[in-house]
């Protein structure tokens, strides 16, 4: 990487909290955000349970003001979004003067499902004239991402990136692309995934939810022998990333440096993490070559382990091809044992949890990890967290449809 880009904002909300703060502290607890869903009637699944944001409320952050037509996903995005701005001490909406610097790119893959799915049924039951034209933007997927520009009056780009679980990882990379080879200065950047009916209830019909199959447990504990599924979340992570000298310009508090990205998509993966694990090896490595540091360079994994029997296996291998006798000795863990599976914004989510430990001198734990399974046999942080000064973080994100993104941060120097 040529220009260097830091992190100088933060915005998230997850169902263990709302804002930096009080995500972090419930990382430190090792508190659950799987709770009883509310958003939609459960009585025909096996499982009840998933990572709902109960406590969110859009007005509390963004105001009343032109929230009225807009869709959970699209609220979700903005609120992160004013939180990552606030945090960095940028005013907004921007001036004139600047907006041409600020871009947007944000990581979604489901977050129009439901709107879709809503739109299409009023026009399936009482014909095409029936709907509502205002909510028809939310149908378009680049939805969340164009209202991030409208609201805070961002001129420079707008772009939506949809690479699966992987996509909020990709469009962090995209906005240091933006950042490295063009004039932008400041670009918004994560990822968004919401509690959406449509999807839960798919994943819960084939059986890949925990506890959705006759005589399986609803537990969410990755790398643990009793695993069997995941557990749904949602969330918004935007982070406010940003030229160097830009941030120095402006006094901003910096929390990290970006050192590298790596992506490596594995052909053999059709629907199921590739035991092989090759395009996560290969992601890992590309990474690291792309940091300029080596294997004995990386303090801490924050993991995609999602309490499925392959990605658990996937990454515990991945991280042994590459690190070798030194992978038992990585502490790596997975937030997704508290916060469940957000597909898009899953590796944003790390990413938001990465700044804790960078910030805070803490590693996440992985909770729930109880009955060790052999084939998975590094450090997990086992239930509680831990006091860990890391300076470089390896921050993973594995898809079971062959993409593979990896992210490493540093502490500012």
């Amino acid at each position: 990487m040529d220009r260097r880009i830091v992190i100088t904002g933060l915005g998230v909300l997850a169902s263990t909290g709302i804002g930096k703060r009080t995500f972090w502290d419930g990382l430190k607890e090792g508190r659950s955000g799987m709770k009883s869903i509310t958003l939609f009637d459960m009585s025909t699944c096996r499982t009840k349970l998933g990572g709902e944001i109960s406590d969110f409320n859009a007005e509390k952050i963004l105001g009343q003001k032109g929230l009225r037509n807009l869709d959970r996903t699209t609220k979700l995005a903005l609120c992160a979004s004013q939180l990552a701005l606030d945090d960095a001490g940028i005013k907004h909406p921007l001036t004139e003067a600047e907006t041409d610097e600020f871009g947007v790119s944000l990581g979604s893959t489901m977050g129009s499902v439901w709107s879709i799915s809503e739109f299409d049924k009023e026009a399936l039951r009482n014909g095409p004239r029936s709907v509502n034209p205002a909510l028809f933007s939310n149908t378009v997927m680049n939805s969340p991402a164009s209202h991030i520009n409208i609201r805070f009056n961002i001129q420079g780009f707008s772009s939506t990136v949809s690479t699966g679980f992987c996509s909020s990882i990709d469009a962090i990379y995209y906005a240091i692309n933006q950042l490295e080879l063009y004039d932008y200065k400041v670009v918004l950047s994560g990822g968004v995934e919401e509690m959406c009916e449509q999807t839960y209830k798919g994943f819960h019909k084939i059986g890949h939810l925990a506890g959705s199959r006759p005589e399986k447990e609803e537990i969410n504990c990755p790398y643990d022998k009793r695993r069997n599924g995941i557990m749904f979340g949602e969330g918004a992570v935007i982070v406010v990333l940003e030229e160097l000298e830009h941030a120095k310009k402006r006094s901003a508090k910096i929390y990290a440096e970006i050192l590298g990205y790596g992506t490596c998509f594995d052909p053999k993966s059709r629907n199921i993490y590739s035991p092989k694990a090759e395009g996560a090896t290969g992601a890992i490595k590309s990474c690291l070559d792309d940091a300029g540091i080596g294997t004995s360079d990386i303090d801490y994994i924050s993991a995609s382990g999602n309490s499925t029997l392959d990605c658990d296996y996937m990454e515990t291998k991945a991280v042994k091809n590459v690190f070798g006798n030194r992978a038992k000795k990585i502490p790596m863990s997975s937030i997704k044992s508290m916060i469940g599976e957000s597909f898009s914004a899953s590796g944003a989510l790390s990413l938001a949890s990465s700044l804790g430990v960078l910030e805070e001198g803490f590693l996440s734990p992985t909770i729930n990890y109880v009955r060790p399974d052999r084939r998975c046999d590094l450090d997990y942080v086992p239930n509680k967290s831990q006091k860990n000064r890391a300076k470089n973080i390896l921050i993973n994100s594995f898809s079971p449809t062959g993409s593979n993104s990896t992210l490493t941060i540093g502490k500012y120097e």
